[in-house]
């Protein structure tokens, strides 16, 4: 079972994804978090400290090739896991970066989200930008505006691709966000917005965790 967990910075996605997998690792199943950043925050931080100033679209295109690279690499690895794989972002990560820089989507990136395996769950973290602001504030480690974040929030939701996403309120305790993740992974098939029936969430999450005896 294949999970992506998507929204802007400070939403709490890694949180959640550690949160999750050791949930469901307590609970007797086999899960792995697998992470696909950009490089965006390493690459800002180099150039600040050196005092280069990128074009957007070398920016993004260093960064797409990242971000590519790891997700190939993610899908490889969850591939041979058998088990619940939780994915940290994804392609649609960089597409969202586009639409605020101002970036046509492009062809490569829209190409490979149709083309690789599909997730089963594709969860978006919804939450204000100012509350988003105030998390990344407090982790001290890196340094957004709420003017970027609240564009980053409308770009997600512009995506074509959002309407197969199922978002959550993220402004909420992790405890809440991992149980209604696990009801997520329980719930029974349904209908997406382009007809497409989706897996048995239920069949597939019950088969990563151990038989009970009677």
């Amino acid at each position: 079972m294949l999970v992506v967990l998507l929204g802007i910075d400070g939403a709490g996605k890694s949180t959640a994804a550690r949160s999750l997998v050791d949930r469901i690792r307590r609970n007797g199943g086999r899960a792995l978090m697998l992470q696909n950043y950009s490089g965006r925050r390493s690459i800002s931080a180099w150039c600040a400290a050196h005092d280069v100033r990128l074009h957007p679209r070398l920016a993004d295109t260093v960064e797409t090739l990242i971000r590519i690279g790891h997700v190939l690499i993610s899908h490889l690895r969850a591939r041979h896991f058998d088990g619940v794989v939780v994915m940290d972002r994804h392609l649609h990560c960089q597409l969202a970066l586009r639409n605020v820089r101002g970036l046509p989507r492009g062809y490569v990136v829209p190409w490979l989200i149709r083309h690789m395996p599909q997730p089963d769950l594709m969860v978006f973290f919804d939450i204000s930008a100012e509350q988003a602001h105030q998390r990344i504030t407090r982790r001290g480690i890196d340094d957004e505006s709420p003017s970027y974040l609240q564009a980053f929030r409308a770009a997600y939701r512009a995506l074509p691709e959002y309407p197969g996403f199922t978002s959550i309120a993220a402004d909420r305790p992790v405890a809440e966000i991992t149980a209604e993740l696990e009801g997520l992974l329980a719930r029974p098939p349904a209908v997406s917005p382009v007809g497409r029936l989706t897996s048995s969430l239920a069949r597939r999450f019950a088969q990563c965790l151990p038989s009970r005896a009677a």
